[in-house]
C-alpha cells in the first residue's frame, strides 16, 4: 500500500454543537441562538444552551480522543464567546477557554486545527448588517489576528470558513439556516464578502506568524446528470458545480468567479464586486478542506417541483421527487463512496496549485442508541466509515495530495436545524446525563488509525 507515513487521522466538532455553556462566562448571543429560539426554524424547539457541555467536560472530551487514537482534533472558536459584542471589546474567559482547551490536546498529544467561523455569528454583528455589510470583511481579518497572536504558537493549521455556501446560501436564500433570512441580493454579497474574508483572515495571521497554515473547508460535491435529462437540467448541473464547488476555489487561486455565475447573476454580482477586489480575493492557501457527505443527483424535475416565479437562484430544485438513490444515510443522503474518490481526483486535475487537500469533515447520521448491553453497534456507520476511507486511500495511491482525515462528528450533537434527532457521532452522548459511550465505529476507526488505514487495503477494490 503506498500510502503516506505521515497521514493525519482526525475527529471534528463545531462550537455550537457542542459546547453549551451559552450564557456562561460573558459568551454573548450568536445568530444561532437567535434562530433556534424563533419557533418553527428547529426541529422540537431544541437549541445549543446545553448541548453535549463540552465547555465543562473537554477534559473527558479530549480523553476520550487520546483513547481512540486521535492525532488531531479540529474545532471551531465561538465568535461570540471572544467578543460578545462583535466589536473590539474581548472578553478574556473566552480566551482562556480556547487556551486551556488547546494546551490539553497537546498534552495529549493530539495537534489542535482550529476553525474560525463554524457559523455562530454575533448577533450584534448581524444586527449591523452582518456578511451582508463590507465591514464584515475588516472585522473578520481583526478576529483571526486576535486568535493568531494568542494561540498561533501552538495552533500551527487553522482554517478560516466552513461551508461559506451554508451560511450565504441556506442563511440568507433558502432561511432554512441562521440568520433565517430569504434574499437572493444579500446572499451574494454574504458570498462575495465570505471571499474577501477568507483572504484578508489569512493575511492578516500570516502578519502575526508566518509559519501559519491557512486554508478554508468547503461542502464538495459531484452533480451527477441522470441519463435522459434536458439540456436545462445539464446547465443547473454546472451552475450548481460553479456555485458549490468552483465558486471559493477559483477566486482565491485565480481572483475570477466562474464566468457562468457571472453571466447567472449579472448586475446582481456585478454591484457588489468593487474595484481590487477581485485583487484582493486572489490569496495562497497551504490547503483545502473538504467536507464530503454524498453526491448530489439531478434529473428532469416534475411539474410540481419547480419553483414559482423567481423561486430562487435556480431555475430548478436540486433534486427530483424520487430521485435519490439508494441506500440513505438517516438525513436522506445517498451513500456514495466512489464519489470521494472522483472529488479528491477531481482536485488534484483541475486545481493542482493546492499543496494539500484534507477531509475536514465525513460522517453518516444514523439513529442506534445504547443497546442492553452497554454498547451502541451501529454498523451501518462502520460501513461508511470504512467504504469512505478506502476511497480515500486509493486516491491517495493514484496522487492525490491527500493528507488527513477527519471523522465528523467526534460525539452526537446538537445538528443544526435538524435538533438532536441526528446523530453523527463516533461516541454516543445521551444528552439528559452526558453520558458518552464510543460507539463500534470509534473502535473500528480507532483500529484504522492503529494501522494507518492498512486494515482497510483490500476494501473497495
Amino acid at each position: 500500500m503506498n500510502f503516506p507515513d505521515d497521514f493525519t487521522w482526525g475527529v471534528a466538532t463545531s462550537s455550537y454543537q457542542i459546547e453549551g455553556a451559552a450564557h456562561t462566562d460573558g459568551r454573548g448571543p450568536s445568530i444561532w441562538d437567535t434562530f433556534s429560539y424563533t419557533p418553527g426554524k428547529v426541529v422540537g424547539g431544541e437549541h445549543g444552551d446545553i448541548a453535549c457541555d463540552h465547555y465543562n467536560r473537554y477534559p473527558q472530551d479530549v480523553a476520550l480522543m487520546k483513547d481512540l487514537g486521535v492525532q488531531a482534533y479540529r474545532f471551531s472558536i465561538a465568535w461570540p464567546r471572544l467578543y460578545p459584542q462583535g466589536d473590539k471589546q474581548r472578553e478574556q474567559r473566552g480566551f482562556d477557554f480556547y487556551s486551556r482547551l488547546i494546551d490539553e490536546l497537546l498534552n495529549a498529544g493530539i495537534t489542535p486545527v482550529p476553525t474560525l467561523y463554524h457559523w455562530d455569528l454575533p448577533q450584534a454583528t448581524h444586527d449591523r448588517g452582518g456578511w451582508a455589510n463590507r465591514d464584515i470583511v475588516g472585522q473578520f481579518a481583526d478576529y483571526a489576528s486576535a486568535i493568531a497572536t494568542e494561540f498561533g504558537d501552538r495552533a500551527k493549521k487553522i482554517i478560516t470558513l466552513n461551508e461559506p455556501w451554508c451560511f450565504t446560501w441556506l442563511g440568507h436564500m433558502s432561511g432554512v439556516h441562521a440568520p433565517g433570512m430569504k434574499d437572493l441580493d444579500f446572499s451574494i454579497a454574504t458570498a462575495h464578502h465570505s471571499v474577501l474574508a477568507h483572504a484578508e483572515a489569512t493575511r492578516a495571521m500570516r502578519a502575526v506568524h508566518s509559519d501559519i497554515e491557512s486554508g478554508i473547508t468547503l461542502n464538495m460535491t459531484n452533480f451527477r446528470v441522470a441519463e435522459g435529462s434536458s439540456p436545462e437540467v445539464h446547465e443547473l448541473a454546472a451552475l450548481q458545480d460553479a456555485h458549490i464547488n468552483r465558486w471559493w476555489i477559483e477566486s482565491q487561486l485565480h481572483g475570477v468567479y466562474p464566468q457562468i455565475l457571472v453571466e447567472h447573476y449579472g448586475d446582481k454580482l456585478a454591484r457588489v464586486i468593487k474595484d481590487g477586489d477581485m485583487d484582493v480575493a486572489k490569496i495562497d492557501s497551504e490547503f483545502l478542506g473538504i467536507n464530503y457527505y454524498s453526491d448530489s443527483f439531478l434529473s428532469n424535475p416534475a411539474e410540481s417541483d419547480k419553483p414559482a416565479g423567481d423561486g430562487g437562484p435556480f431555475p430548478f430544485p436540486q433534486r427530483a421527487s424520487g430521485e435519490v438513490p439508494q441506500p440513505t444515510t438517516d438525513m436522506g443522503w445517498p451513500i456514495t463512496p466512489e464519489g470521494l474518490y472522483d472529488l479528491l481526483m477531481r482536485i488534484e486535475r483541475d486545481w493542482p496549485e493546492f499543496n494539500e487537500v484534507s477531509i475536514t469533515e465525513n460522517g453518516a447520521a444514523y439513529p442506534e442508541g445504547v443497546g442492553a448491553d452497554g454498547e451502541v453497534h451501529d454498523e451501518r456507520r462502520v460501513e461508511y466509515i470504512r467504504d469512505h476511507i478506502a476511497s480515500v486511500i486509493r486516491a491517495a495511491e493514484d496522487g492525490s495530495k491527500i493528507r488527513s482525515y477527519f471523522g465528523w462528528s467526534f460525539m452526537d450533537n446538537f445538528e443544526w436545524a435538524e435538533g438532536y434527532a441526528k446523530r453523527f457521532g463516533l461516541v454516543h452522548v445521551d444528552f439528559e446525563t452526558q453520558v458518552r459511550t464510543p460507539k463500534d465505529s470509534a473502535k473500528a476507526y480507532a483500529a484504522i488509525i492503529a494501522s494507518n488505514g492498512a486494515v482497510l487495503a483490500s476494501v473497495g477494490r
